[in-house]
């Protein structure tokens, strides 16, 4: 499902290396007889506190997965109430229109990378400028899918992008095409079922920082495309980690929702949003013939007309139900193989509560999902920066990142110290020296 601005000033979108299981904490035997009772009280003590903290959470918030005995540990803040900002935070559409509206925008100054896809499409990639002067080429890299007409200048992007980079990240946000000014070059745009263009980003950033440790976060519509390209790269996925927050999961549940009661508000102020974007574009379009309704997309004035004029045809689905039903990122969950963290908010107007696969990520040992009771939609005015800072989930996002950043550099580093333990015991044995 399409989903834009709410048409008047800030966008509300709805919009490494491959990590196996072994990587999220260090082996059980690190030690290989090198610090011996020290080593061996120190795991010992570790895994109590894992233990320990695999059920400290606060009641508040639902916390469920398959990964929660590996993952809840990173968290430093979980186990305190979900409490709502007074006023702005009681009421799910004044959380989402506030957040939409009020938040702060950071000042961030950026580097833009036009990518050309291999349909002739571009993307647009923004860099934090003197990022590639100031970080070694080793830094983790984070890469911010904001969602359908979201971009580098969304507020909870940025403040997401700031946390990030105070902690010695690298991060860049990928704006599609058409968002954040992307150039448009083909009478394609992108949907909830194209992962033709996230495929091209992650490898092209990979191919650039060879050495680092990628990571993705996703939002609403971006969210959806993340979780389904995870699921597409299985165990292939060239990704260590990766966040899902704000998503709708099952794109039909999505949909019956989106066109009941105060929503309709928001189908309609972003149909026009849409709509805009598009009659920027339309020249593309002229004489197209085929199934497209370019009328009906230019003048649509729900989502849904959108999608049925324009996004199911250049995907060649036969019916925007047909769209919606095989563009789900729910059905993807099973596949994922790399740590996956989704936070939801039970109140979310747009994301709705009962589209999250839940099931799939109980039974799946790599995925955790946070249900904040409030929140809205790309909302959660609450935590020490509420109201006009950054969003609750901020910190819960950095925590994880950190968790599963420094489980992969202990490996590296036991591994590293592994070889020298090797080399050094091959020379006091005098092993060099034999003949063969």
């Amino acid at each position: 499902m399409a989903i834009a601005s709410l048409g008047f000033v800030s966008p509300l979108s709805f919009s490494l290396r491959h990590l196996k299981q072994s990587h999220w904490a260090l082996p059980s035997k690190t030690s290989l007889h090198l610090t011996l009772r020290s080593s061996t009280t120190t795991r010992s003590a570790s895994a109590a506190t894992m233990a320990n903290s695999s059920n400290d959470h606060h009641p508040s918030l639902e916390v469920i997965g398959g990964a929660m005995e590996k993952l809840l540990p990173a968290f430093k803040t979980i186990n305190l109430p979900y409490t709502p900002y007074p006023v702005f935070g009681w009421n799910r559409h004044v959380e989402t229109i506030f957040a939409a509206f009020f938040r702060s925008l950071p000042d961030v100054r950026y580097r833009r990378e036009c990518l050309r896809t291999q349909d002739n499409g571009a993307v647009a990639l923004d860099w934090v400028s003197g990022d590639d002067r100031r970080l070694p080429s080793e830094s983790p890299v984070l890469i911010l899918l904001p969602g359908l007409t979201g971009g580098s200048g969304d507020t909870y992007v940025r403040h997401m992008l700031l946390r990030a980079r105070n902690k010695g990240w690298r991060v860049v946000v990928f704006n599609s095409r058409g968002c954040g000014d992307s150039p448009v070059t083909t009478s394609q745009f992108y949907s909830a079922s194209f992962l033709g263009d996230i495929s091209e980003v992650v490898a092209h950033i990979g191919n650039r920082y060879p050495r680092a440790n990628l990571y993705a976060a996703g939002w609403s519509l971006g969210a959806n495309i993340l979780v389904r390209y995870l699921g597409q790269e299985s165990h292939s996925c060239p990704l260590s980690g990766a966040v899902s927050l704000c998503n709708p999961f099952n794109l039909v549940i999505a949909d019956e929702d989106f066109r009941k009661g105060f929503n309709i508000v928001y189908d309609k102020a972003l149909a026009n949003s849409l709509c805009k974007i598009f009659k920027k574009h339309a020249l593309l379009f002229e004489d197209i013939g085929g199934e497209y309704d370019i009328p009906m997309t230019a003048n649509a004035k729900s989502v849904r007309e959108f999608d049925e004029g324009l996004t199911r045809v250049s995907f060649g689905f036969t019916s925007v139900d047909d769209y919606y039903s095989n563009s789900s990122s729910s059905d993807s969950i099973k596949n994922v193989s790399i740590p996956l963290l989704c936070i939801q908010a039970a109140n979310d107007p747009i994301a709705p509560s009962r589209g999250i696969p839940r099931e799939d990520i109980k039974e799946n040992p790599n995925c955790l999902l946070i249900v904040t009771p409030k929140g809205g939609h790309l909302g959660w005015v609450a935590g020490g920066e509420a109201p006009l800072g950054a969003p609750w989930t901020d910190p819960i996002i950095m925590d994880f990142l950190e968790h599963l950043e420094q489980a992969r550099s202990s490996i590296v580093a036991y591994s590293a110290n592994l070889d020298d333990f090797r080399s050094g015991t091959a020379q006091s044995l005098g092993l060099h020296q034999l003949e063969v």
